[in-house]
C-alpha cells in the first residue's frame, strides 16, 4: 500500500457554521507533517474525515489512494490517536491493546511489542484508568502501532507528557518516518514541531493557508531582519524609522529590524551617533513564523490584559 494522505476540496457545515471549506493537501511518506492551525480551523474535522468518523458535503479523503471504509483490515493501513482517554479504565493496558488487535487478526506477540516500544512493557498490566496522561498517550501511540502500519495520524501526542516524555516522542516520530511512513501530527506545541516535522500545512477557518517546508518558512520569516540591541532604545528606533525601516521592541534593550539590512543598520545608527551592543541576522522561530500565518484565521481571540 502506498504511504499517503490525500485530502481533497473537503466541505463541510454545521448549519450555517463552515467547518471545512475546500481543505486540500497531502501527506506523503519519509518525513513528519505537522497539521496546525488555531482552534476551529478545521483540524480535527479533517481527521475525523480521513478515518470514515464524519461525513463531508463535498471532496475526497485517501489513504493509499483509497477511502478509509474501503480497508478490510484498517489498523494494518493506518493508525491513529485521536483521543488517549478512549479507554476502558478497569482494562489492563495490554487487555486495552489485546481487543484491538483481535478484530484486526493481529497476533498477541504484537502488542507486546509494541508495549516494548511505547516504553510501557512494565506497567502493560496494570488498569488503563490508573495510568497517567502522559502514559495514555503511549498507550494511544502503541494503539496505533499495532498493525505496523504506512501511514500515522496522531491528534496532539505530547500532551500530558514530562520532558523525557518529549524528546523521545520527537525522536520516535522522526524515527517511524525515517522507516518510510507518512507520518501526520497535529499539536500546538510549535517548538516541539519545529524540532520533529520536516513539512507543515497550516489551516485556518477551514481551509490551507500555507502547505510548506518548516525549514523554508522559518527562513521567509527570517528575511531581512535584524536583532539589535541597544541602551538608546528611543534614539535607535527614530533613527532606524527615518531611514524606512519597521522597528517592534522585543525586550527593554533588544529591537527588531525589519525592511533594512544589517549593513545599513550599521550605518544609519553611527552616523547618528547611536551606540549599541549587537547587531545580528534575527532566526525566526516556527512559533513566529506560525502567528504571522494564522493572526487574521484566530477565531477566539482574548482582550489584552494590560498590568
Amino acid at each position: 500500500m502506498e504511504a499517503t494522505i490525500e485530502v481533497n476540496g473537503l466541505r463541510k457545515a454545521y448549519g450555517r457554521t463552515v467547518a471545512l471549506d475546500g481543505m486540500t493537501f497531502t501527506v506523503t511518506p519519509g518525513r513528519v507533517t505537522a497539521f496546525v492551525g488555531p482552534n476551529g480551523a478545521g483540524k480535527s474535522t479533517t481527521m475525523r474525515v480521513v478515518l470514515g468518523l464524519d461525513r463531508v458535503d463535498a471532496g475526497t479523503a485517501l489513504i493509499g489512494g483509497r477511502p478509509y471504509r474501503s480497508l478490510r483490515t484498517p489498523l494494518r493501513h493506518v493508525g491513529a490517536l485521536l483521543d488517549a482517554s478512549a479507554l476502558h479504565p478497569a482494562r489492563s493496558g495490554r487487555d486495552h491493546l489485546l481487543w484491538q488487535a483481535h478484530s484486526q487478526r493481529l497476533a498477541a506477540t504484537r502488542v507486546d511489542e509494541v508495549l516494548r516500544l511505547t516504553g510501557l512493557a512494565e506497567v502493560g498490566r496494570r488498569r488503563a484508568g490508573g495510568y497517567s496522561l502522559g502514559m495514555r498517550q503511549r498507550l494511544g501511540v502503541a494503539g496505533a502501532l499495532l498493525g505496523d502500519p504506512p501511514v500515522l495520524m496522531l491528534d496532539e501526542p505530547f500532551n500530558g507528557l514530562d520532558p523525557e516524555g518529549i524528546r523521545w516522542m520527537r525522536g520516535f516520530l522522526r524515527t517511524l518516518a525515517a522507516e518510510g511512513r507518512a507520518v501526520l501530527v497535529s499539536s500546538h506545541l510549535m517548538s516541539e514541531l519545529q524540532d520533529t516535522a520536516g513539512h507543515l500545512v497550516v489551516v485556518g477557518r477551514g481551509r490551507v493557508v500555507a502547505d510548506t517546508g518548516v525549514a523554508e518558512l522559518i527562513a521567509a520569516a527570517s528575511a531581512d531582519r535584524v536583532t539589535l540591541r541597544t541602551a538608546a532604545r528611543t534614539e535607535a528606533m527614530t533613527a532606524l524609522a527615518r531611514a524606512g525601516a519597521t522597528v517592534a521592541v522585543t525586550d527593554k534593550d533588544t529591537l527588531t529590524v525589519d525592511g533594512v539590512p544589517a549593513d545599513r543598520v550599521v550605518t544609519v545608527l553611527s552616523e547618528a551617533g547611536v551606540p549599541f551592543s549587537e547587531i545580528s541576522a534575527h532566526r525566526a522561530t516556527l512559533e513566529e513564523a506560525y502567528m504571522e500565518l494564522t493572526r487574521d484565521a484566530v477565531e477566539f481571540r482574548a482582550s489584552e490584559v494590560t498590568p
